[in-house]
């Protein structure tokens, strides 16, 4: 990629798409001097800063009756978690906070002048710097991130997706402090971006808020351009033109909880509070794309953006079209600030998109690529998330791995970008009790809409929408437009005097007589804005439970003299709500009157569908086997094994599992039925009934459970050999070595410091350990380990990668893994085998279900943690100074810190002689600028390039070694086939 700066003069970057505008970049003074390297270290107590400071005061006390004071009411002590100091108001709901974040007003087109005027529109609430990390995140990838205990958690402890209480958001008004804006992660935050960050923080205006490894994080400007471009922090705050603008992010599932209570989505359970607003600082994406000028006539219509996370998936990303980019009225911004602060690292530190109008799900954090493209993202998130499908699609049916469902995903019709038009109530809260004593209740809350379009109305009704009233509405958001031309705030011109655009959320409010109140069962709200577009009475159920935004309804109840208020959910697992009374006393949420009886109708019951259990016998065989007939079948040839008291006869499968057929002798005669239930998919238990050929009889089955194995030396700690194809045997788990975020090495400690593991080479073992949720049953998996299976005594080492559960992504996770890492050091865990088809017996002899063969080359290919079994081959022929055979490894990951034993790799390439013998190659997919490996994945282009056509002339001299995820395996291997490789010169680990 062609490299340029951003030196060039500033007036040639500054191709915008919008009515020219007074500008001069405003800096603080302290950051200023830090951009400028050989400048001396500036003074804190410089007249400048002064002038910041008075300023600051100055703006800091401007009253707007659109802003609750919750300063008032605080009485604010070290230990709390109140938002700000003390601060006395007479009244509360016609003041600000009196600090604000230490970024002031200023015009920038009058340098000279004295302290500007008060500004009319909002300021954020104080900064509430967060010092403490919770005890909830001290065992979690997000250990050393301060977060403000109020929020409420919907995904568990990790990852970290958040909203704040309905009520403590409202109460803070138009501008929500950081700490208490709602937070979407799909993973951990990527260390990276919480490198240097410390609890407490610091704004960005102060010296030191912002680190220089923030200042220098990078991101690119890419794909189909002119001029694709690196730009670093530092640069796009001292060189490009800032803005500030009022945004309202929201996430897509903002009310999801009221679609799962009537039929469970795909999603968590978001209450009303899924939405936040700040004043967003940063430079305009339109500047930086007509910098990078798209090449729209070779086919650009698209931008992409990329983070920095390390998800299940890769790396979040979406889209955008290219002409919402590059239309300045549309706000997208590459910001770096948010309230005047540096960005914490649950939004995005050091740098994050932000797209008004649409949902939050489109302002990637942790930004590292913006790439221009011919086509929709491809990543995973973009297609498999934020998504409206057909209400038609079930759960199950979306999880289906079939042509049709792929197109359902894919399809650009259900993808949503635009946030619809939505409301809700905020006071009365849910449980509130209002007094008949009063004479009237201002019922009070909050709408929005997408893509820019205002909210025009706000309707009420008490009569379940027979008849309708207005509300009045509040639009803080043009107070921003009232600002003096040229007008600065934390650094950026306050540029949307110009623009007609929404991009913020507006209040309501109603003032109804109690005794009106009194006389209804509920009050509902639904807004419209400028397109006519109105939120519907009846919910659109989809499978993600996203853009859920029907009539806002909250139940009255008459309780005496009081009335008491029942909004429809509460966020999370939080108990409360209508829609739960109502589904727990039978009604039925979908009948489309909010579950209630409708006099004169039947009420219709949905049947929950029986989950659909895999038989593994024939009903039509009836034989009964005694223990006797059994024992028969003990040898290789002819190998019967027993699940669920049910006989099979595994002899026509000996070629055919894909573990070998050590897999299938080794369960002879064995009750297997925990590992063969634990280990096998759907698919293969569905092939049972073909190898079924009887029962055990009871008193066979007692015998053969009772039974213990007939070799006592098999149970004698002091034997040889830990490992046995038929009987499980205990390790203890003595270390856990950390080698990535998500890769661990477990050292276990053998009976005996003496003992040979004994493991084949190329061959692997199964691992046992108690489910933690269900502890009568076990989980069973296959694992190669890193030990020299031969020659290591007394210690098994095993490297895993740990798959954690994300459940924002409906992601459980892996059970053995996610147990084997919380498992403590001490405990025993139970091994069996070996298991594999394949053997290297050193010096080019290998052997395939028992049949040897020889080789004069391996050409390995893996991903991940599928290196494990190809280290071993390598390191046998590597170690072997008479073993001439050549290796040529290909290791494909995505950056460069995922490449699991590369250090033990390159040794054993310096160990072989002669040089050149054995050669590792690495390939990342999402290298950085410094990677000096191969680029790309491991498809038909490198392997082409890399690997080659077989030879006809050296047919059966080369065999590939392959073990990988199973997409991974499955691309390569059919990439192998079209270039004309046998199924047999390929082997899958």
């Amino acid at each position: 990629m062609e490299v340029i700066t951003s030196s060039e003069p500033q007036a040639q970057r500054q191709q915008l798409s919008k009515p020219s505008t007074p500008s001069a970049l405003f800096l603080p003074n302290d950051l200023k001097e830090q951009l400028k390297a050989e400048e001396a270290d500036v003074t804190s107590g410089s007249d400048d800063d002064d002038d910041l400071a008075n300023a600051s005061q100055t703006a800091s006390q401007t009253a707007s009756p659109t802003i609750t004071d919750f300063s008032s009411s605080s009485t604010s002590s070290s230990s709390d978690n109140t938002e700000c100091d003390n601060a006395s108001s007479s009244s509360p709901t016609s003041s600000y906070p009196t600090s604000t974040p230490s970024s002031p007003v200023s015009i920038a087109s009058k340098p000279s002048s004295p302290s500007p005027a008060k500004p009319a529109y909002p300021l954020p609430p104080p900064s509430n710097p967060l010092r403490e990390i919770l005890p909830i995140d001290l065992k979690t990838p997000d250990r050393l991130i301060p977060r403000d205990s109020r929020l409420i958690r919907l995904t568990g402890t990790h990852p970290f997706n958040v909203e704040p209480p309905l009520s403590t958001l409202f109460e803070h008004g138009f501008l929500t402090p950081q700490n208490l804006h709602y937070v979407r992660n799909h993973g951990a935050v990527p260390p990276s971006a919480v490198s240097g960050y410390s609890a407490g923080g610091g704004a960005a205006t102060e010296v030191g808020g912002m680190t220089e490894e923030m200042l220098n994080w990078s991101f690119t400007i890419e794909g189909l351009v002119e001029r694709p471009f690196t730009m670093t922090v530092r640069e796009l705050i001292g060189e490009w033109e800032n803005v500030t603008y009022p945004v309202t992010l929201v996430c897509a599932g903002n009310r999801r909880k009221e679609q799962n209570m009537v039929r469970k989505s795909k999603g968590f359970s978001w209450g009303a509070a899924g939405l936040s607003t700040a004043l967003w600082t940063g430079v305009s994406l339109s500047d930086l794309l007509a910098k990078a000028k798209p090449l729209t006539k070779r086919g650009a219509k698209y931008v992409c953006f990329e983070g920095a996370d390390e998800l299940p998936n890769g790396v979040y990303g979406t889209s955008v079209k290219l002409q919402w980019a590059m239309d300045a009225h549309k706000g997208i911004l590459v910001a770096h600030k948010m309230n005047g602060e540096e960005l914490h690292p649950d939004h995005g530190r050091p740098v994050r998109i932000v797209v008004p109008g649409q949902i939050g799900g489109r302002s990637v954090k942790w930004l590292k690529r913006i790439v221009v493209t011919e086509k929709p993202s491809e990543n995973w998130y973009h297609i498999f998330d934020n998504r409206v499908l057909p209400t038609t699609v079930s759960p199950e049916e979306s999880g289906e791995k079939t042509p049709d469902m792929e197109r359902t995903w894919r399809d650009e019709r259900y993808a949503i970008y635009d946030l619809n038009v939505n409301s809700a109530v905020c006071e009365p809260g849910h449980g509130e009790v209002v007094s008949l004593r009063q004479e009237v209740y201002k019922v009070r809350g909050y709408a929005y809409a997408g893509g820019g379009r205002r909210v025009t109305r706000l309707e009420v009704t008490l009569d379940q929408g027979k008849s309708w009233r207005l509300a009045n509405i509040d639009y803080p958001e043009d107070q921003y437009r009232e600002a003096q031309d040229g007008e600065e705030l934390f650094g950026g011109k306050l540029d949307v005097s110009w623009r007609e655009s929404c991009f913020c959320w507006c209040f309501w409010d109603l003032e109804i007589p109690l005794s009106e109140l009194k006389d209804a069962k509920d009050v509902c709200i639904r807004a419209m804005d400028e397109s006519l577009a109105l939120q519907p009475k009846e919910m659109y159920w989809s499978v993600l439970g996203m853009m859920n935004n029907p009539w806002y309804r909250v139940v009255i109840h008459h309780e005496g003299d009081t009335l008491r208020f029942e909004h429809p959910t509460q966020p999370a697992l939080m108990p409360g709500g209508w829609m739960e009374r109502v589904k727990k006393e039978g009604g039925n949420l979908a009948n489309g009157f909010w579950g209630e009886k409708i006099p004169g109708a039947e009420e219709t019951v949905v049947e929950k569908e029986p989950v659909k259990e895999i038989s593994i016998v024939d009903d039509k065989v009836t034989r009964l086997i005694t223990l006797d007939e059994l024992r028969e079948h003990e040898g290789e040839e002819e190998p019967w094994f027993v699940v669920n008291g049910q006989v099979y006869d595994g002899t026509p499968f000996l070629e055919g599992h894909p573990g070998g057929a050590a897999s299938i002798t080794g369960a002879a005669v064995q009750d297997v039925s925990e590992e063969f239930l634990a280990i096998h998919s759907e698919n293969a238990k569905g092939m049972m009934p073909t190898y079924h050929i009887g029962t055990l009889t009871p008193s066979a089955l007692a015998a053969l459970k009772s039974s213990s194995v007939s070799d006592p030396s098999l149970n004698d700690p002091n034997r040889p050999i830990f490992l046995h194809p038929k009987t499980w045997n205990s390790a203890i788990l003595s270390r856990k070595e950390t080698v990535s975020p998500d890769t661990k090495i477990f050292h276990f400690t053998l009976s005996h410091p003496s003992q040979s593991i004994g493991l084949p080479v190329g061959q692997h073992l199964m691992m046992r350990l108690p489910d933690p949720s269900k502890p009568s049953e076990s989980i069973i998996r296959a694992y190669t380990p890193i030990s020299d299976g031969t020659s290591e005594l007394g210690i098994l080492r095993v490297l895993i990668k740990i798959y954690y559960a994300s459940p924002a992504e409906d992601i459980k996770g892996g059970q053995m893994t996610q147990a084997l890492d919380a498992l403590p050091l001490g405990k025993t865990v139970d091994f069996k085998g070996p298991v594999g088809k394949f053997v290297y017996l050193g010096q080019g002899r290998c052997a395939i279900n028992g049949r040897e063969r020889k080789v004069k080359r391996f050409v390995m290919l893996c991903a991940g943690s599928g290196v494990t079994p190809i280290y071993q081959v390598l390191r046998a022929v590597a170690e072997d100074e008479k073993d001439g055979t050549e290796c040529l490894v290909l290791d494909g990951n995505r950056v460069e810190r995922d490449i699991l034993l590369r250090r033990e790799l390159d040794e054993l390439v310096e160990k072989a002689r002669p040089r050149g013998r054995c050669r590792v190659k690495c390939t990342l997919s999402r290298p950085d600028d410094q990677w000096q490996g191969l680029r790309g994945r491991l498809d038909r282009v490198m392997l082409e390039r890399e690997v080659g056509r077989p030879d006809e002339n050296l047919r059966g001299e080369t065999m590939m070694l392959l073990c990988g995820p199973e997409g991974m395996q499955s691309m390569v291997q059919e990439v192998l086939k079209e270039m004309g490789w046998k199924d047999k010169d390929v082997l899958v680990f």
